[in-house]
């Protein structure tokens, strides 16, 4: 999986010109059931294009041997009698193309077809084969029915090709209806000639979707794996069958069987993982429905803006010239021209997010109109100035009776003008707090000594040693660390 595909060097080689057209030809004659050519049949095809007219058998040879190296041939001696000295001399080989080269060449073939748009299609019928084919696998597994082991392989065949057919035409088809091309031809006036036969294409898909697609979905909810495990076997059994000189076999063919049957239900019915493709591909289709609908609803009012609406406006000045009572009149023009001074009222907020809430089921809001005019300014009231200075007493005497329980605390543990961490009991988490401030205040000071909240000074001396701060909110694990409290003298000397 993961290695170099040489197979496909000729594509983008310096000669890809040469390369592909060889290919080329081999990939016809391969369809033709022609395996072996020879070097002079490829060379007399060749010449008959205008691009090889300098080409030479030299060139061809080189190329031949290049695209033997990249897998793409495989050269086989001719055994066969030497017509000439010179064949004899070179050995004459005959060419094959390989399995890779075929699968490159026919995928190819199926792009230069498509040219640069999306292909697909919406085929109502494939759904319907896909649902007969699995009632016979019902059959075979809920009923018994006796079918051969090939029969029962070509079933199992039928129901991967429907289901591959459908995969690919319709996420083809949903991909050309949004592409850019497709969105830009549908804003044209044109558009408007096939609309009724889009839509009505999209509808009949829909329609027929919807009924052979539940027939399925109930078909499959009924069939259980291990109702399967027969007609699984038979179908292996088929497959043994088939004669292949390499003995390399498939370790469990029952393990991949299920896993196709997992993703189709997976594809009707959705999984763990999400809602089916057969809900997406429908929501998808009911969009594009949707779109274009709005899109010739667009057209349409944009052809009606250009359009004169004089015989409108006289029939109607006619339909009003007829009518005597003039409340009826009234109500002519409401239908016609709609409200007269209609007053719209804006508010400041949204009281709820709820949208089906009437308007007489919330509560009345005020709002304030501001005059629009150029010198206006809201007034103003002088605020009086307020005086804070029994909080702020009251706020300086607690804040000095903390710092003064905060010193009696420290006082505690000093021992012989000095506090070393590894002696401490266990304190408060406070003091904790403190000592950590003077540690890291202390180690950006280069002679490591500080000013205290407490009034002193205080050196602090590290040591390599870990140890260990018990507080009453845990351990702490730092440095070995002795607070020394010094005068001011020491300090300055």
């Amino acid at each position: 999986m993961y290695k170099r595909v040489k197979e496909a060097t000729y594509l983008t080689a310096e000669k890809a010109w040469s390369y592909r057209a060889i290919l080329r030809y081999f990939y016809i004659q391969h369809e033709r059931m022609r395996e072996f050519l020879f070097p002079e049949e490829i060379y007399e095809y060749l010449r008959k294009s205008d691009e090889f007219h300098d080409y030479s058998e030299e060139s061809l040879h080189q190329d031949l041997d290049a695209l033997v190296r990249w897998g793409n041939l495989i050269a086989r001696q001719e055994s066969g009698k030497s017509r000439t000295i010179e064949e004899f001399k070179k050995k004459r080989f005959r060419y094959q193309c390989t399995p890779y080269t075929v699968e490159f060449e026919r995928m190819l073939v199926q792009l230069e077809s498509m040219g640069e748009t999306f292909g697909g299609s919406l085929e109502r019928t494939q759904f319907e084969r896909l649902y007969q084919a699995l009632g016979k696998i019902e059959q075979i597994a809920l009923v018994h029915k006796q079918e051969t082991d090939e029969e029962c392989a070509q079933l199992w065949e039928d129901v991967m090709s429907y289901l591959r057919q459908i995969i690919q035409n319709t996420s083809d088809y949903m991909a050309y209806i949004n592409s850019e091309e497709v969105e830009d031809r549908m804003q044209t006036e044109a558009f408007l000639v096939y609309k009724d036969q889009f839509t009505t294409y999209l509808r009949d898909f829909i329609i027929a979707l919807q009924g052979t697609a539940l027939q399925i979905q109930d078909l499959l909810l009924g069939l259980a794996m291990k109702e399967l495990r027969g007609f699984f076997k038979q179908v292996q059994q088929h497959q043994e069958q088939t004669f292949r000189f390499d003995d390399d076999k498939q370790e469990d063919p029952y393990e991949e069987y299920k896993e196709k049957w997992s993703s189709l239900k997976a594809w009707f019915l959705g999984n763990e993982h999400g809602e089916s493709e057969y809900e997406m591909l429908q929501q998808r289709t009911n969009e594009t429905i949707r779109r274009i609908t709005r899109v010739v609803q667009r057209l349409g009012e944009r052809h009606q803006h250009f359009r004169s609406r004089k015989k409108d406006y006289l029939h109607l000045a006619r339909w009003f010239g007829t009518i005597e009572d003039i409340d009826r009149a009234h109500e002519l023009s409401s239908v016609a021209f709609g409200v007269f001074h209609t007053r719209h009222f804006f508010i400041d907020h949204i009281p709820t997010d709820d949208i089906y809430v009437d308007v007489w089921d919330e509560a009345p809001m005020v709002h304030e109109t501001k005059p629009i005019v150029r010198n206006y300014r809201e007034k103003t009231k002088a605020g009086a100035v307020t005086s804070n200075r029994v909080k702020k007493e009251e706020m300086q005497k607690i804040h000095l009776e903390q710092k003064q329980r905060e010193k009696k605390m420290i006082e505690q543990y000093i021992q012989g003008n000095e506090i070393k961490v590894e002696d401490l009991p266990i304190v408060e988490p406070h003091v904790r707090k403190l000592l950590l401030s003077w540690l890291g205040k202390a180690m950006a000071k280069k002679d490591r000594t500080i000013k205290t909240e407490i009034g002193k000074n205080v050196h602090v001396v590290l040591e390599n040693e870990r140890i260990r701060l018990h507080a009453d909110d845990g351990v702490l694990e730092m440095p070995k660390a002795t607070f020394q409290f010094v005068d001011e003298e020491e300090v300055k000397a």
